[in-house]
């Protein structure tokens, strides 16, 4: 789960992580209190979109840059009316683009440096890492092709936390001395625990600044949390903005179910992480493109089943459905109801392929046969793969 930038700011300022005062409105009525709260005479306008090169982006309606320097109050509103309500357009949204709902008001600095701080897991020693370069401002991607030296990185014993020596030690990695090396290994140290006490996956400053008089702030703040920890972490899930998410997605963590939409036009329904990834690869090997990584799980019911049908449906760019379950935990006979049941409450007209192995399959299949649904089966994946991809082409 990501949540925005201006409540990242706040989870910052409850950790004791400085950062530049900033203020959010939600609506044209709130602009002019939130600028009178600051006391710079430059602001910062922000679009809080959950996307990464709001400041290149590119509005619908041909207005540049979702980031904007405002040098007084009443050009900062200006900007503002511009970007709220409008949809912005950057690299990471795509063409659809995301509508701003929110806008940040923040106060200027003045910038000495800009630098990258960020930690996250670390899939190969499945570690926490903290990651620090010299480079901030820019996409730390380019800084880790063109001069990877400028990276630092220090492991975490998640038994025993971030040492303070190596707070230390990136401190003085990234040049700082004295009373700034203090200031900043301390910084590290709050985002450190702000990290693992919010199950965050990742918490991202870039930049982090330093300004002429000594001080060290973070200008801006990218949080995602753990899907799986936010049973234990309600602050954390009231932060959900939903209009941020695709509907479909939202829809699916209702019933349980793990959905993530893609741009083919195949939709898979999967009981596995593993299978599901495997189907996917096994559709585009055969010509296809799937339009979605679904998976019920191992204990999926009618209701579930029915559900996963009507998400994938919902998505205009599907011409045709795999079905492709491991009977283990859930018997083939179980899921072949289920898949009858869906296919009937929602009248399907497109093409729909099953494959099932596994317990009872012998009875799934006999259900499949004699349920007056227009089903394909198939005995393997492979066989089920090419002919979905048959009957969409």
């Amino acid at each position: 789960m990501n949540i925005h930038e201006y409540q990242a700011k706040a989870l910052f300022e409850k950790f004791g992580i400085a950062s530049p005062k900033g203020i959010a409105a939600t609506s044209k009525e709130q602009f002019s209190q939130a600028t009178e709260s600051l006391t710079t005479p430059i602001i910062v306008i922000k679009s809080q979109i959950h996307a990464g090169g709001r400041g290149k982006g590119t509005f619908i309606d041909g207005f540049q840059g979702g980031v904007k320097l405002a040098k007084s109050k009443e050009e900062a509103i200006d900007y503002a009316e511009k970007m709220l309500g409008n949809t912005l357009v950057t690299l990471q949204t795509g063409p659809a683009g995301k509508k701003v709902q929110t806008v940040y008001f923040t106060e200027a600095c003045d910038i000495e440096k800009e630098y990258y701080i960020a930690i996250l897991i670390d899939r190969d020693t499945s570690k926490p890492v903290v990651v620090a370069s010299t480079e901030g401002g820019v996409e730390i991607e380019k800084v880790a092709e063109k001069t990877p030296e400028k990276i630092f990185k220090a492991y975490v014993d998640p038994t025993l936390g971030l040492r303070a020596y190596q707070a230390r030690d990136i401190a003085f990695n990234l040049g700082f001395l004295g009373k700034q090396a203090n200031q900043c290994a301390k910084l590290i140290l709050n985002l450190y625990r702000m990290f693992w006490e919010t199950d965050a996956s990742m918490v991202e400053i870039n930049p982090l600044i330093s300004t002429p008089n000594g001080d060290i702030l973070a200008l801006d703040a990218k949080v995602g949390f753990d899907d799986n920890a936010l049973f234990r972490q309600p602050d954390i899930l009231e932060l959900r903005d939903l209009n941020e998410e695709d509907p479909k997605e939202v829809e699916a963590s209702n019933f349980n179910l793990n959905y993530i939409a893609l741009d083919g036009n195949i939709a898979c329904l999967v009981n596995g992480a593993g299978l599901a990834m495997a189907t996917m690869d096994i559709i585009k090997s055969c010509g296809g493109s799937p339009a979605n990584f679904l998976d019920v799980g191992g204990g999926a019911n009618a209701e579930q089943v029915t559900a996963a049908f009507k998400i994938i449906l919902s998505d205009p760019n599907v011409k045709g459905i795999l079905v492709n379950i491991f009977g283990g935990i859930m018997k083939c006979d179980t899921i072949a109801i289920g898949v009858i049941e869906a296919a009937k409450a929602v009248k399907l007209d497109k093409p729909l392929v099953v494959r099932l192995e596994g317990t009872n399959v012998e009875e799934g299949k006999k259900l499949l046969a004699e349920s007056g649904v227009s089903i394909t089966s198939a005995d393997t994946l492979a066989d089920a793969a090419q002919k979905i991809v048959n009957l969409v082409s």
